[in-house]
Parts: C-alpha cells; sequence; structure tokens
C-alpha cells in the first residue's frame, strides 16, 4: 500500500480544509471540497503543453485523475508529455494511470463529452466544435470549462505612446503567423493617428523575417496544416469581396511548407467576415473618432476574449476596464492582447466560452463542494420553530 509522504498530507489538509460557519446550539456548518474524480482535457494544436499544464496540474493536486485527448495533428507531444508525466509519478510510486493520454480525432472527443464517469470536461478549440461539446456534456449535466475563439482588437488613442503600440501590434498580430487566440485581429485608430501609425507599421511589417522558427530572429513560421493555408487564401478572397483593401501582404509564399504573408488590411467593422476569427496573420485596420465608438466597436464581436487599449489617461483606462468598457473576460491596457495573461484568470465570455483557466479561484471548477451540518448534541431544533410537541 503507498505510505503518504508529508507533502501529500499538506496537500490533502489544504484541500479539506472547510470554512466553519455558527449554526446555532450545539451545531456547526461547515463547507467541504472534495475531487471531482476525473476530469477530461480535450488541448488544440497550437499550445498542446500549455493549456494541458493549466487544467492537469490543478485537477491533480485537486486530488483528480486526468484523461487527456491531444490534437490530431500533434501526436508526438501527446506522447512525449505522457511519457514524461508517467515518468513523475513512477518515480512517487504512485499509478501512471492517474493521467492517461489518447491520441485520435473527433471520435475520442466526443466519446470523454458523453462519459457520464467524467464530470468535468476542458475543451480548447474552436466556438463550433465547443458548442457541440458544451451541449454534449451538458445534456448529462456534467461541466464544461470551454476556451473558445478570440477576435481581439487592440485600440491606440490620440495619447498613446505609438513606438510601443507600433512594437505590439507586430508582435500580436504576426507572432506565430497570427495562430494564438489571443493573436491581434482587429487594430483600432483613432482618426488623428491613423494615417501615421499605419505608415510606421506598414514599415515594420516590411522588415519581418519569414522562415524557420527555430532560427534566431526568424518572427513569421509556417501555417499548421495546409488547410489553414488554404483557409487563409479563402479568407483573403472574403475580404476582398466584402470592400477590404489589401495594404500589405494577402497571398501565399510559393516555397515548401505552408508560408503566407503578414497582412494588413483596411475594412470597415460592419463587414461579416470581420466577425469571424481567421487563424493566421491577418490585421484588420479600422478608424475611430471617440472612445465610446472604438469600445462599441471592440464589443460589436461575438468573442470576447483579450482586448487592448493603448492611453496615457486615468479617465480612458478606467472606462476601458469598468463595466461600460471591454465586454472581454482579459483587458489590457498598454501592452497587447496575448500580454502578461499567464498567472491570471485566462478565458473570454461570449462565444468565447466563459471559461477560465488558472486564477486566484480556479481550482474550484474541479472539485465540488458539499454543504455540511453537524450537530453534536442530543437536540433537534427545527426550521420555522415546527415542534412536534
Amino acid at each position: 500500500m503507498h505510505q503518504c509522504t508529508q507533502s501529500e498530507k499538506n496537500i490533502e489538509s489544504l484541500l479539506m480544509l472547510p470554512s466553519v460557519f455558527f449554526a446555532g446550539p450545539n451545531h456547526m456548518m461547515m463547507e467541504v471540497w472534495n475531487p471531482l474524480g476525473v476530469v477530461g482535457v480535450i488541448t488544440a494544436f497550437n499550445f498542446p503543453c500549455a493549456v494541458l499544464g493549466w487544467n492537469a496540474c490543478i485537477a491533480l493536486v485537486c486530488g483528480n485523475c486526468v484523461v487527456w485527448k491531444g490534437a490530431p495533428t500533434t501526436p508526438l507531444i501527446t506522447i512525449a508529455m505522457t511519457k514524461i508525466v508517467a515518468s513523475v509519478f513512477e518515480k512517487n510510486n504512485l499509478p501512471s494511470a492517474i493521467f492517461t493520454a489518447f491520441c485520435g480525432g473527433a471520435e475520442i472527443g466526443q466519446a470523454i463529452a458523453l462519459d457520464t464517469r467524467i464530470p468535468l470536461v476542458s475543451f480548447t478549440g474552436s466556438t463550433k466544435v465547443g458548442q457541440m461539446v458544451q451541449q454534449q456534456v451538458s445534456a448529462r449535466f456534467g461541466k464544461c470549462l470551454l476556451e473558445l475563439s478570440g477576435n481581439n482588437a487592440i485600440i491606440v488613442m490620440d495619447d498613446a505612446d505609438i513606438p510601443l503600440a507600433v512594437r505590439s501590434v507586430l508582435f500580436a498580430a504576426v507572432g506565430t503567423a497570427g495562430q494564438r487566440c489571443t493573436t491581434c485581429r482587429r487594430l483600432l485608430l483613432h482618426e488623428s493617428i491613423y494615417q501615421t501609425f499605419l505608415d510606421q507599421l506598414v514599415e515594420v511589417y516590411k522588415q519581418v523575417r519569414i522562415g524557420d522558427p527555430m532560427e534566431k530572429g526568424t518572427l513569421l513560421g509556417p501555417l499548421h496544416t495546409t488547410a489553414s493555408k488554404e483557409s487563409f487564401l479563402k479568407g483573403i478572397q472574403n475580404i476582398r469581396s466584402q470592400g477590404g483593401k489589401i495594404l500589405l501582404g494577402g497571398s501565399a509564399i510559393e516555397s515548401e511548407g505552408n508560408f503566407v504573408q503578414p497582412t494588413i488590411v483596411e475594412i470597415s467593422p460592419a463587414a461579416p467576415v470581420v466577425r469571424e476569427e481567421l487563424f493566421g496573420p491577418v490585421l484588420y485596420a479600422m478608424k475611430f473618432q471617440t472612445l465610446k465608438e472604438a469600445i462599441e466597436i471592440n464589443n460589436s464581436v461575438p468573442q470576447g476574449l483579450s482586448s487592448s487599449i493603448f492611453t496615457r489617461k486615468p479617465d480612458a483606462i478606467f472606462k476601458w476596464i469598468g463595466p461600460h468598457g471591454s465586454d472581454c473576460g482579459i483587458v489590457n491596457v498598454n501592452i497587447p492582447t496575448n500580454g502578461a495573461e499567464i498567472g491570471g484568470a485566462f478565458g473570454g465570455e461570449k462565444a468565447t466560452g466563459g471559461g477560465r483557466e488558472a486564477g486566484s479561484d480556479s481550482w474550484k471548477q474541479y472539485m465540488r463542494r458539499a454543504t455540511c451540518t453537524i450537530n453534536y448534541g442530543s437536540e433537534l431544533p427545527l426550521a420555522q420553530g415546527i415542534n412536534f410537541g
């Protein structure tokens, strides 16, 4: 039989630590948090290790087992990570089956969603698939933690630090070839700085080094698959058909691999294509006159993951982060949309799913709460003063 180490006992004590309330003479009420049992984790291709870690580490610390399905296009990472985790368990005389992984397609994800033995399913991916997962899990009264599509905007006010904002937009829109859920996809520029900002941005875009991301100095690597490249080209066609003006890029690169040009587009915020997440290095530039208008544009899309504003004005900052500001789960000031979210509650609203990973109380999602009232006396006081005589 496995003997608990002191650290394991400390963790167990921490998890069982109740909130105690007075509940009348010789009665004590407390809240106890217990593990759910098994947590299902379904991750996407772009951050297969990070998203797994956010979920699995907390789920395991809370006393759960984990069933992980990695993306079908990243099976080697799934296998490698599982071997690393298994080796840690084995060194600590714990069954490696506490953490189980599967490689495969949608049929495995569906099996996890439908399995009543899995009380919580954490899914990271597109809004379309996430909605199906939620329907299947909810139908059996399970819980979902959803991290879905983003359509993130950066607002640049007339008083902004322009060089800082230009660097931030470049990193947020071009980094990882636009294949982050927090990638900047919409750039909202105050009319007084609109052309100046775009001119500077186009110049730094022209300096972007495209190639092998393993080589030092490369900022833009390839898209994930051939299908991703085809989706990019189809998206450019839609942009043109809806009145978008290509300022830079807009084409695939004729070379080995799924490389495309980093692209800047002038387009109306009312264009239907702007409401969709095109998972590539495509940036929509738009003009606004007032902060109120910029916030309305930011909030006008179905998704609500990340958002940023560049300004020095305290009144603009506090309106932006307040109830009449950004409706996103991540609301940044003077950093890009893919900025310092690590450690905070990561996730978004609306079609982004409403889930949160990390953050101060994220552990509660991986546990079930029980309210316990203990009578340690011989009396039985009843509610509403009922007396059986």
